[in-house]
């Protein structure tokens, strides 16, 4: 786009594509959704956006991520990147600050379809953008939490070098649980894939940066 370049940004590892969604991206991310994302039994997520009915899951996936750049501004920006893993759309991962030029804070957010997970996806793609903030944007940290019980994220952020941040009860399904806050420093950071980034100068002012 040559009114809003942020859309052509991209990273890439050696598996994996992670961009901005296109309409056809978005029913792929939906179709991953109403498949499955997670055991039932367990909720990982703050909000459980999965617990709505099948029929009204897809708008909701759709309605969010448009949401998030439709919301955008460089003072407060979620980057939502779908994830593409042999030509399909296999999850979403986040990137998101607020006042990013003073605090040089982020955080990321995930999700994988079930199908997917236990391949060391969610690792590549964290790292993918964990680059990005750190050697593109000039990040000084990074946060991420997961609930207690979300093995799959804990292993994520324990492989990359996060260091525990303490935690903070929350109340999920209407139980008590705690959710466990992590915080990764720079200089601790070394990604265990290699990432390139397209695109990034013609909108790095998105960013704040």
């Amino acid at each position: 786009m040559r009114h809003w370049p942020l859309i052509d940004l991209r990273l890439t590892t050696p598996r994996l594509e992670l961009r901005l969604p296109t309409r056809d991206d978005l029913d792929q991310l939906a179709d991953r959704a109403i498949e499955g994302v997670h055991d039932p039994g367990f909720m990982p997520f703050l909000v459980p956006w999965t617990d709505r009915p099948t029929d009204e899951l897809p708008a909701q996936v759709i309605r969010h991520q448009l949401a998030c750049l439709a919301n955008w501004t460089p003072d407060n920006w979620r980057c939502n990147f779908v994830v593409v893993h042999e030509g399909k759309v296999v999850g979403t991962q986040g990137l998101r600050a607020t006042d990013f030029a003073t605090t040089r804070e982020v955080s990321t957010g995930s999700w994988i379809g079930m199908a997917y997970q236990g391949k060391g996806i969610g690792t590549e793609m964290r790292a993918a953008v964990l680059h990005l903030a750190f050697a593109g944007l000039g990040a000084e940290s990074a946060t991420s939490s997961a609930l207690t019980g979300n093995e799959a994220s804990l292993t994520v952020t324990r492989k990359l070098g996060y260091r525990p941040n303490g935690f903070a009860y929350v109340a999920v399904r209407g139980r008590r649980i705690a959710d466990q806050r992590f915080r990764l420093f720079r200089e601790d950071f070394v990604s265990p894939v290699p990432v390139e980034i397209h695109g990034l100068d013609a909108c790095r002012t998105e960013f704040g940066a």
